[in-house]
């Protein structure tokens, strides 16, 4: 059985993967209404048994519209005239965004500006305001 390495510790069956060829839009000639070049590529995140659910979680977000409502993921990929250089090109993208939803993000801690800090942006803006009050009209009293 043929695995798709993500991670040391992830890898996707390849029976879970679904590939099917379209024809490619774009240039070509007459070569491009042969061949079917495009790559439409499947993968059902959501019935995965080897990705974890905080995986599952975090990729249905990074997905965003690729995903479908069931929970697979669809890409497309034509932008390479050889269907396998298509195929291979797809793949790579998929298992970068799987790669991307392992990462764990860092919670935010709120933080507030010192008390100096503070006093040197009213110091600085003080000195801006009366920089820009100079530049009026010169008034001869």
């Amino acid at each position: 059985m043929p695995l798709i390495q993500v991670t040391r510790s992830i890898a996707i069956d390849e029976r879970e993967v679904e590939e099917s060829f379209t024809r490619a839009s774009g240039p070509g000639g007459q070569h491009v209404n042969t061949t079917d070049s495009a790559v439409l590529l499947r993968f059902d995140v959501w019935g995965s048994p080897n990705l974890p659910d905080l995986v599952k979680q975090r990729l249905t977000v990074l997905a965003g519209s690729r995903l479908s409502k069931e929970g697979v993921l669809t890409l497309r990929g034509e932008s390479n005239r050889s269907q396998e250089l298509n195929r291979r090109e797809v793949r790579e993208r998929l298992v970068a965004l799987i790669q991307e939803a392992t990462i764990i993000p860092k919670k935010r801690r709120p933080t507030k500006p010192s008390k100096t800090a503070k006093a040197r942006r009213v110091d600085e803006k003080k000195g801006r305001s009366s920089i820009k009050a100079g530049r009026g009209r010169v008034r001869l009293d």
